[in-house]
C-alpha cells in the first residue's frame, strides 16, 4: 500500500507542475527533437565517423561504423589538485575495458575544470568559483556535442562541478546518463577537533603549526572531505534525484565495493539506452518536476548545503523547471531533519553511511509521505531500489534492504523521533530583501539575533576589526559587495571562526551579507544570498554602522530597524571597487558580473534565469 503524500509536499509540487508548463514542454521537445531511431551516430558522413575513430584500436572502429551497438562518453572532472577527483585518474580505461568486455564501446568524451573553494577560500581565485559552475556546464556540453555517443557517464564530485555536469548534460537529456561517484576519504581528525583548533588560531593561541597539523590529520588521503558540505550534498542529491546507483554516494574509494559499483554504473549506462534489451530511460525522463522536489527534500531532511539554493535553481531551470525559494521555504516547514553530520553534529559522512545512510534515509521519508515515489531513476521506476543497500556477495555485487533501524540515532533518526520536526533551512524576509540562513546548525538560542550593525565591504575588514579587538560586543556583521556582480559572490568561510568565537564569548553575533557561506557554515546565524545584491541598488547598500537589525530565524524575519522615509533618504555611493580590479576573476568573468541574475534565480547569467 502507497502512503498517501503530504498534502503540503503535493500543493508545493502542482505549483511547481503549473508553473513550469511552458518551458518543460518546450525542454522536453527538444528532447524528443534530438534522439533517433537508432544510434546517435547513425546517418554520420563518412569524414565525421572517420574523425570520430581515427584513435580508437581496431576492434572498437569495427563496432562504431557498424553502427548497431551503442556508445558510451565519458565527461571527467579528473585532476590530482582535489582529492576527491584523484580517485578518477584511471577510471577511463577501466570503463573502456568494461565496456568492451560487454561488447560495447566508450570514449572519453572531455574533461571540465575543478577547482576546490577550501583552497582559494579568502583569496582572489574564490572569484572563479560560482561562475566555474557555467564554465563546468559549457565544456560538459562541447563534449557531447559531437553526437555521436548514445549513453553518458558523469564523473565530478564537488561544490560547483556536479551542477555544472549537471546542466550540461540536462541539454543533452535524450541521452541514457548516469552520475558516477568516487566515494569519500576515510574518517581523519574529528571535525569538532579541527574547529576546535580554528578557533584557536583565530585567537592567537596556537600557531600556523598546530593549524596545518590539524588540518593535515582532517583531509589526508583520495577522496571526498568528509564533512557535510556542498560536496557531499551534491552525492546525496544525486542519488535522491535517482542519479546514481542506489547507496553508491558513500562508498570508500579503492575498495571492491566502490569498484563493482562503478562498473555496474557503465552496465546500467548502456542498459538505459534500450539499444542492449533493457528499457530505455533517457535524462530527460529522470530529471522531472517531482525528481528537483525530491532533490529540496533530500537537502531539508539531511540540513545540506546552502549553496544548494543557487544551484538546484539553475539546475532545475536548465530542464525546464521554474522553483524558487518560497518552494524551499514550504517545504522546510513540514520536512523533518533526519541527519547530524558536521557542521549539524559531530559526525561525518562515513559514520552517516554507516548508520544506515542514504537507504535508510530515502525509506523514511517513502513510509510517510515525504518523497516522491513515482519517479523514473537510472534504475528504473520508481524509489523502491533505493531502499536498498550494496554489499559484495560472494565477490558479486548485490542489494539488499536497509536495516529498519538507524544504527545509530546521534546520527540518523527515523521521521518518528527526529532531531527536528522541520528542516534546517529558512527563508528570511524584510526590508533588507529576502536572503536563506542554514538553521540545523544553529542552536536554539542563538536563532533570534537584535543588535546594531557593522559594516564592511570586505570579509578582510572585518578580520581586521575582529584581530584589533574591535569588536567585541553584540554585533550583526553587514558583509556587503560580496554578490555575483559585485565580485562574483565569493564564499565567506573565513569568517566563520572569528564569529564563532566572539559568540561562545556570550555575545549575540550573526551575519547579513549578499555574499555566500560554505556548504560546511555552521552554528552562527548567517543571512546569506542576500537579494536584491548591493551592487544592484539593494538596501543592504544604505546600511550604516550602528543601525540596529532584527535577524529572526524562527519568524522568517530580517528587518532593519530603519524608519521607511528615512531609508529613502539616505543616498547610495558605491564604494570604490578598483583596488579588485586584478582579482583573478575581473577580465575573465567581466561580461558573466555584469549581467548575473539575483541569487534567488541562479546567479547565473546563462542558466539560471527566470523565464
Amino acid at each position: 500500500m502507497t502512503t498517501p503524500l503530504h498534502p503540503t509536499l503535493a500543493s508545493v509540487t502542482q505549483r511547481i507542475i503549473d508553473r513550469s508548463a511552458g518551458p518543460r514542454a518546450a525542454y522536453l521537445d527538444t528532447m524528443a527533437h534530438n534522439a533517433k531511431a537508432g544510434t546517435q551516430r547513425g546517418g554520420m558522413g563518412c569524414a565525421n565517423m572517420a574523425h570520430t575513430t581515427a584513435a580508437l584500436p581496431a576492434a572498437d572502429k569495427l563496432k562504431i561504423h557498424a553502427e548497431r551497438a551503442p556508445h558510451l562518453g565519458v565527461v571527467s572532472a579528473y585532476n590530482d589538485m582535489l582529492s576527491a577527483h584523484q580517485p578518477y585518474e584511471p577510471y577511463p580505461e577501466i570503463i573502456r575495458e568494461h565496456a568492451r568486455a560487454l561488447g560495447y564501446t566508450a570514449q572519453m568524451a572531455g574533461g571540465v575544470p575543478a577547482m576546490c573553494d577550501g583552497v582559494t577560500q579568502g583569496a582572489s581565485g574564490m572569484e572563479l568559483s560560482l561562475f566555474s559552475r557555467d564554465v563546468i556546464a559549457l565544456a560538459t556540453a562541447v563534449a557531447l556535442s559531437h553526437n555521436v555517443f548514445d549513453a553518458a557517464l558523469m564523473l565530478g564530485i564537488c561544490d560547483k562541478i556536479v551542477p555544472g555536469l549537471f546542466i550540461g548534460a540536462v541539454q543533452f537529456g535524450h541521452l541514457s546518463t548516469v552520475f558516477v561517484p568516487a566515494g569519500p576519504m576515510t574518517s581523519g581528525l574529528s571535525n569538532d577537533a579541527k574547529a576546535k583548533v580554528r578557533q584557536q588560531y583565530a585567537q592567537g593561541l596556537v600557531g600556523r603549526d598546530a593549524l596545518l597539523e590539524s588540518e593535515s590529520q582532517a583531509y589526508h588521503s583520495p577522496g571526498t572531505c568528509t564533512f557535510y558540505g556542498t560536496a557531499n550534498s551534491n552525492q546525496m542529491l544525486m542519488e535522491i534525484m535517482g542519479l546514481h546507483l542506489p547507496g553508491s554516494s558513500f562508498v570508500n574509494p579503492g575498495t571492491e565495493l566502490r569498484a563493482a559499483l562503478t562498473l555496474e554504473a557503465v552496465k546500467r549506462a548502456f542498459q538505459n539506452t534500450g539499444k542492449t534489451g533493457g528499457e530505455r530511460i533517457r535524462l530527460a525522463d529522470i530529471v522531472s518536476e517531482k525528481t528537483i522536489v525530491n532533490g529540496i527534500i533530500g537537502l531539508l531532511a539531511t540540513g545540506g548545503s546552502t549553496n544548494h539554493t543557487i544551484h538546484l535553481i539553475a539546475m532545475a531551470r536548465t530542464a525546464g523547471v521554474l522553483i524558487d525559494w518560497d518552494d524551499f521555504s514550504e517545504l522546510s516547514h513540514v520536512v523533518p531533519l533526519l541527519a547530524r553530520v558536521y557542521p549539524n553534529g559531530s559526525a561525518d559522512v562515513n559514520h552517516f553511511h554507516a548508520a544506515g545512510g542514504m537507504g535508510f534515509l530515502m525509506h523514511e521519508l517513502l513510509a510517510n509521505g515525504l518523497l516522491h515515489g513515482d519517479v523514473s531513476t537510472v534504475m528504473g521506476q520508481g524509489l523502491d531500489a533505493y531502499t536498498n543497500e550494496p554489499w559484495l556477495d560472494n565477490g558479486a555485487l548485490a542489494w539488499r534492504p536497509v536495516p529498519e533501524k538507524s544504527a545509530d540515532e546521534a546520527v540518523l533518526r527515523p521521521v518518528s523521533a527526529p532531531f527536528s520536526a522541520d528542516g534546517g533551512l529558512r527563508l528570511l524576509k524584510g526590508n533588507l530583501g529576502r536572503s536563506v540562513v542554514k538553521v540545523s546548525a544553529v542552536k536554539p538560542e542563538h536563532r533570534v539575533v537584535r543588535a546594531q550593525a557593522v559594516v564592511v565591504s570586505d570579509q578582510q575588514d572585518l578580520l581586521a576589526l575582529f584581530n584589533a579587538g574591535e569588536i567585541n560586543r553584540d554585533l550583526i556583521a553587514v558583509v556587503r559587495y560580496q554578490g555575483p556582480r559585485a565580485n562574483g559572490m565569493p564564499e565567506l568561510h573565513k569568517l566563520t571562526p572569528p564569529l564563532a568565537v566572539l559568540q561562545d564569548k556570550g555575545f549575540k553575533v550573526a551575519l547579513v551579507t549578499d555574499g555566500r557561506m560554505s556548504g560546511a557554515s555552521g552554528k552562527v546565524p548567517a543571512a546569506i544570498h542576500l537579494s536584491p545584491e548591493a551592487l544592484a541598488d539593494g538596501p543592504i547598500a544604505k546600511v550604516q554602522d550602528g543601525d540596529w537589525i532584527t535577524l529572526d530565524c524562527e519568524q522568517g524575519i530580517l528587518e532593519l530597524e530603519v524608519d521607511a522615509a528615512t531609508l529613502a533618504a539616505r543616498t547610495v555611493k558605491h564604494p570604490d571597487l578598483s583596488h579588485n580590479a586584478h582579482g583573478t576573476g575581473r577580465e575573465l568573468f567581466g561580461l558573466f558580473r555584469a549581467h548575473a541574475s539575483t541569487a534567488e534565480s541562479g546567479a547565473s547569467p546563462l542558466f539560471g534565469d527566470r523565464a
